[in-house]
C-alpha cells in the first residue's frame, strides 16, 4: 500500500457521516463511531437533538466522562420528541423547540469551527431538520463548516436525498420488523 499506514487515519482527509432510515441502530451506530474514535485517542464531540430525558447512552457517557477528560465533549440539547402536526398533548411548544434546535445547532457549529474534535457526531439532528425546527440552509452550513481533519456524524431519520452528494458515507437503517409496530413499549438497554 506505498508504504502507507492503514491505522493512521487521523492524518488522512474526514469524512461526512449519515445514518438515516427508519430502522432501529442509527444512535447505536453512532455510539459504536465514538467508541471506536476515543480508542484511537481521537477527540470527540458528541452533540445529541431531541433527547433530553435520560437514557442509557447518556449514563454510560457520563459514567466515561473522567476516564476521557478533555478527549470527549457531551451536550444534550433539545425539548424531546417532536410532532408538528399534534401539539396539543405537548407541554413544550413549537417555538420552544424550536429554541432548543437553535442551541444545540450553534453548539455544534462551533464545535465544527474551532476543529478541536477529530470526531463529531450530531445525534437526531436529522429528526430537528425534518420536523423544521432547523432550515436546509442551517445543515448545509453545518457540513460546510467541517474542518478538514474532523469527521462528522449526522444522525436521525429523514436525512434530505437532494444532500446526499454532501456526504462521503451514508446508511440507511432499513426496518424490516420492530416489536414496536405490535405495541410493545421500548425495552430499556435495547431501545433506551
Amino acid at each position: 500500500m506505498n508504504g502507507m499506514d492503514l491505522l493512521d487515519y487521523k492524518n488522512k482527509a474526514s469524512v461526512v457521516i449519515v445514518f438515516t432510515g427508519e430502522g432501529k441502530g442509527k444512535t447505536s451506530a453512532a455510539l459504536g463511531l465514538l467508541v471506536r474514535a476515543l480508542g484511537n485517542e481521537f477527540k470527540v464531540a458528541f452533540i445529541q437533538f431531541i433527547k433530553y430525558w435520560s437514557v442509557g447512552e447518556h449514563i454510560f457517557l457520563r459514567n466515561i466522562a473522567d476516564l476521557y477528560k478533555d478527549q470527549l465533549y457531551v451536550y444534550k440539547g433539545g425539548k424531546g420528541f417532536y410532532k408538528a402536526k399534534d401539539l396539543s398533548n405537548q407541554s413544550i411548544s413549537s417555538k420552544e423547540h424550536k429554541l432548543a434546535a437553535k442551541k444545540t445547532y450553534l453548539k455544534a457549529l462551533d464545535v465544527l469551527k474551532k476543529g478541536n474534535y477529530d470526531l463529531v457526531i450530531c445525534d437526531e439532528i436529522n429528526n430537528a431538520y425534518f420536523h423544521k425546527l432547523l432550515t436546509k440552509k442551517e445543515l448545509i452550513t453545518l457540513i460546510d463548516s467541517k474542518k478538514p481533519k474532523t469527521s462528522l456524524c449526522l444522525t436521525g431519520r429523514n436525512f434530505p436525498e437532494d444532500l446526499l452528494s454532501k456526504v462521503d458515507i451514508a446508511t440507511d437503517m432499513t426496518k424490516i420488523k420492530h416489536h414496536f409496530d405490535d405495541h410493545f413499549i421500548a425495552n430499556k438497554g435495547i431501545d433506551f
